[in-house]
């Protein structure tokens, strides 16, 4: 299993950057984890559009999915091309029907269903799912294949679900959205020291920082982290791939 990050910010990209999204690869099989601004740019550093098999989004803030638009529309130029790529299969929630149903757009692309009740297969992976504590629902996502699994909290404040969730992850890719100050404040999110004892209670080999924010020194963060867990853990860094 490879990881690779595409882009490490919350709510809008820097210069040049993109929102908090990752690559996730297994046996040639390539699926996309959230796809908010500027990750379509990023995503082709690594693979062309059209070897893109399939894409999990965790919520439908625009920080994730704004750019679902643009890869649909260059999907259906190629078919106008006469060079048409197999449906694409984008997994979300239906807990907002009407951006679920925007996942579906002219075969092109097509919406699946994914609940906290159940896991899938998607590819070679076996995909599960929990609720966060955000301001609009949200899951958490496990991908877990050949006995390796790595966790993605997607968008959350606190909440004790995601530590049995998470436990003996071998990677768990934690938001960190806050700083210190910033707790209880700020809803929806976590600081470095929260994610930290997240990684540290649910014993995961090792803790990367994402969805991280504009202002501040955001190498505090890392050091909070690094005071909650004894692990590995490190800010996500665009380009960087990470192998289970």
């Amino acid at each position: 299993m490879n990881i690779t990050t595409l882009g490490i910010w919350g709510g809008y990209p820097k210069a040049n950057s993109a929102t908090s999204s990752f690559l996730i690869e297994h046996d040639g099989f390539h699926c996309l984890i959230d796809c908010g601004s500027g990750v379509l740019a990023s995503l082709q550093n690594h693979i062309a559009l059209d070897q893109l098999d399939a894409i999990v989004i965790s919520h439908y803030h625009a920080d994730h999915i704004a750019d679902i638009g643009s890869l649909q529309y260059s999907r259906l130029i190629q078919y106008y091309l006469g060079q048409p790529s197999p449906t694409l299969p984008i997994y979300g929630h239906t807990q907002d029907e009407e951006q679920f149903t925007k996942l579906s757009y002219k075969g092109q692309t097509e919406g699946v269903e994914i609940t906290a009740e159940q896991s899938v297969k998607i590819g070679p992976f076996t995909v599960s799912f929990c609720p966060t504590v955000h301001p609009v629902y949200c899951l958490a996502i496990k991908f877990t294949v050949e006995g390796k699994s790595a966790v993605f909290t997607a968008d959350t404040e606190w909440t004790d679900a995601l530590i049995p969730f998470a436990q003996h992850a071998d990677i768990l890719i934690s938001e960190a959205n806050l700083y210190e100050e910033h707790i209880g404040i700020s809803p929806g999110h976590l600081a470095g020291s929260q994610a930290g004892t997240l990684a540290q209670q649910a014993e995961v080999g090792q803790l990367v920082l994402t969805h991280l924010p504009h202002h501040g020194n955001i190498q505090d963060i890392l050091n909070e982290a690094k005071k909650t867990f004894t692990g590995s853990v490190e800010l996500a860094e665009a380009g960087k791939v990470y192998t289970l």
